[in-house]
């Protein structure tokens, strides 16, 4: 079994150590249990880690606790689909990092969640610890790579510094993998929590032009300002910095706000969802201080994505034989 250490890097003013990079992809949770059948694509796509996501659910601010691992909930995302798809990945020798999302179900953003009594905040506080140790306890049982101790929580974690400083010296003690918080690309640079992780973990959905179509040259340019920002977090912290999710549509005007998974009528761009990727991965995985990505996202069918599909899948689409072009060439 190849073991490609997380992270192998020596930050001095004379040198850097590469660190290897993290081929990854964030695979969706399925109602239908992970199959061999199901890994094949992933192993030749020359993907070398797999972003797994137990999703949890809050109704919204009135009802601060977390509802998970319940039978309505797809096999994918409960403690047993995790657990039989973390073995399976093993057996391809795929490293895995555990990634939580909370999911409102009114559709607001993570980012913004708020509640207005200070028993409330203690009662999520309590939910989300529940939540995310049931899951450091699996990570620590199959000797998991990553864990990511939340997903685009801005408020969350500016608001209660005290809360995600005594859950991470906990995760810490339960668990001894490398740990990673996802934050949303615009508030990347605001967030403080990272002097006390493994990673800087940026969701990266960066606007780089506001053209239907625009040229590869004018996407490396739209990443001018971005990637200055994150190299100099990087040397900031002294850490190198992860995409906890990068991925783009494939349709026209995708990068103008490549968050954006509305369902409005717009052209396919297979071409643009395939330049955007060769883009990224020219500016970002040959760099140093950058530690890879998790390509949002793969499903389990492998008949998923297509030419008629403009979402964000690369899934025999173009732009899937980018992604194994590149991730070949940065595989160890």
């Amino acid at each position: 079994m190849i073991v490609i250490p997380i992270v192998a890097i020596l930050w001095s003013c004379q040198a850097e150590i590469p660190i290897r990079k993290l081929n990854g992809i964030s695979l969706v949770a399925s109602r239908d249990s992970l199959r061999n059948e199901h890994l094949e694509p992933i192993v030749k796509l020359n993907a070398n880690s797999i972003a797994l996501m137990p999703y949890a659910f809050i109704r919204d601010n009135k009802n601060p606790e977390l509802i998970y691992n319940i039978e309505r909930q797809w096999f994918g995302e409960r403690v047993e689909g995790i657990e039989h798809s973390i073995q399976l990945l093993k057996e391809k020798d795929l490293q895995i990092m555990m990634k939580p999302h909370i999911w409102l179900r009114n559709g607001d953003f993570t980012g913004d969640l708020e509640f207005k009594r200070e028993a409330d905040w203690k009662k999520f506080e309590d939910s989300y610890r529940e939540y995310i140790l049931l899951y450091v306890k699996i990570a620590e049982k199959y000797n998991l790579d990553l864990f990511c101790i939340g997903t685009e929580l801005y408020n969350f974690v500016k608001r209660r510094p005290e809360f995600w400083n005594d859950l991470i010296a906990e995760i810490r003690k339960e668990y001894n993998g490398k740990l990673v918080y996802a934050e949303n690309w615009d508030k990347v640079d605001q967030t403080e929590i990272w002097q006390k992780l493994d990673y800087i973990g940026a969701d990266a959905y960066f606007p780089l032009h506001d053209s239907a179509s625009p040229t590869k040259e004018e996407i490396n340019e739209g990443w001018i300002e971005h990637k200055a920002m994150l190299k100099e977090l990087s040397h900031k912290y002294k850490k190198p910095v992860l995409f906890t999710e990068y991925g783009y549509r494939s349709k026209d005007h995708a990068l103008k706000e490549p968050w954006n998974s509305g369902r409005e009528i717009s052209n396919i761009n297979h071409n643009l969802q395939a330049k955007a990727l060769e883009s990224i991965y020219e500016e970002f995985w040959t760099e140093n201080w950058f530690g890879g990505g998790f390509l949002w996202k793969w499903h389990q069918p492998v008949d998923s994505g297509g030419l008629k599909n403009d979402r964000f899948t690369p899934q025999n689409k173009p732009a899937e034989n980018t992604v194994r072009e590149y991730y070949r060439k940065f595989r160890n």
